[in-house]
């Protein structure tokens, strides 16, 4: 049995790791879960797999919560997610929370020796030296729950890496896929929020229509492959049924390819190295679909992915830099206080005002974290 700790535990793929540990609950039981304010969605996951240990974003939170249950730890914030996550019956952690607030727990969840399921690109984004070397360090496994990850993961399994000429990693295109730059002037946020392929949250649906979300992944790729980026290829795919393939050096090509359920790489991160049943995914039927499409990606189309491979290579601070200005703008505009296209304008700032720091420390992190934040929001309005 494995106990989970699982960080994010309302949002979309917290609650499809909650559908995967029901389905096995010879398997998994849920040790710890963490979530933000939502506490009516809460209180029904709360009752029906009671944790041992619940995590909330700030008192205000906890006070609602505390109203509906009797519960001995309840607990608050950041200190909150590290003490759910190294707690000593915790055999694995879920990091499903969006955004740079899950680095910390990361971190530390890594020095006490507990597998991580890594689906919060941001962690690595942002401190990916820090999380490999921590990794590396304590021999603990980072497995992918990214379909995209996950795929590559897989594709890589008895393999040696040595032997790797580039990842492709694909991308369904987004929402306005088919809509010239021209086209997207004064699109909604509902606009925005209606994928074609994947039932997502909000904040990652809007960086799947920017192209934000896979210039994430190829961040992410990077460090947990240890590949340089000029063998990271990024392609679109509109189907989403290969989720992103490896070709080596003697030109083989190894793919995976799968329904657009992200059910199928949670499971796989959480019975790893084991494959297990999902009866609640459909089987990938290809004569149903019949053609698979790919296209080249148009840069200038997609300037938040050509800004992501950029700050990947120059590496150090950018890439944390990168993350806040889209964590932030991507919120103003779900705020209806900027446009979409403006999302791109306020991270294309940030990285021209930020001087880089080689190597930053966890502290340098935040700090530059927090200052990025603070001037996209300034510069907004």
């Amino acid at each position: 049995m494995k106990r989970v700790s699982l960080l994010g535990a309302t949002g979309s793929i917290g609650i499809q790791t909650l559908d995967v540990i029901r389905l096995h609950k010879d398997k998994f039981s849920l040790y710890a879960m963490a979530f933000g304010k939502n506490v009516s969605k809460a209180l029904p996951l709360i009752h029906e797999f009671n944790p041992v240990i619940i995590v909330v974003q700030d008192e205000e939170a906890k006070r609602e919560l505390q109203k509906e249950i009797d519960h001995k730890q309840i607990l608050c914030g950041g200190e909150g997610l590290i003490e759910a996550s190294v707690a000593d019956p915790v055999d694995v952690v879920v990091n499903a929370v969006m955004g740079s607030v899950g680095l910390p727990a990361t971190l530390k969840a890594i020095e006490a020796k507990k597998q991580i399921a890594i689906a919060n690109k941001e962690t690595l984004v942002t401190a990916g030296h820090l999380v490999m070397e921590e990794a590396k360090k304590h021999q603990v496994d980072l497995l992918p729950v990214d379909s995209e990850h996950s795929a590559i993961f897989q594709s890589l399994n008895g393999e040696n890496k040595k032997d790797i000429h580039k990842l492709i990693i694909t991308a369904s295109g987004g929402s306005f896929r088919d809509q010239s730059r021209e086209e997207l002037v004064g699109v909604t946020v509902e606009d925005a929020l209606n994928h074609p392929n994947w039932s997502m949250g909000a904040k990652i649906t809007i960086d799947s229509a920017s192209m934000m979300n896979k210039g994430l992944e190829v961040i992410e790729a990077h460090w947990l492959f240890d590949v340089p980026y000029e063998q990271i290829h990024v392609i679109l795919h509109r189907e989403s049924v290969i989720h992103s393939m490896v070709e080596y050096v003697d030109r083989n090509v190894i793919a995976q390819l799968g329904t657009p359920d992200m059910k199928v790489p949670i499971q796989y991160a959480l019975t790893y190295p084991e494959r297990k049943d999902l009866p609640i995914t459909q089987h990938l039927e290809l004569e149903k679909i019949a053609t698979l499409n790919f296209e080249k990606m148009d840069m200038n189309r997609f300037p938040c992915l050509r800004m992501a491979f950029e700050a990947g290579r120059a590496g150090g601070s950018m890439p944390t830099v990168l993350n806040a200005a889209n964590e932030e703008a991507v919120q103003l505009f779900l705020e209806g206080k900027i446009s979409f296209l403006d999302i791109e304008k306020h991270i294309e700032q940030a990285l021209e005002m930020h001087n880089r720091i080689h190597k930053p420390d966890l502290s340098t992190i935040i700090s530059i974290d927090e200052e990025t934040r603070r001037n996209v929001r300034f510069h907004s309005s």
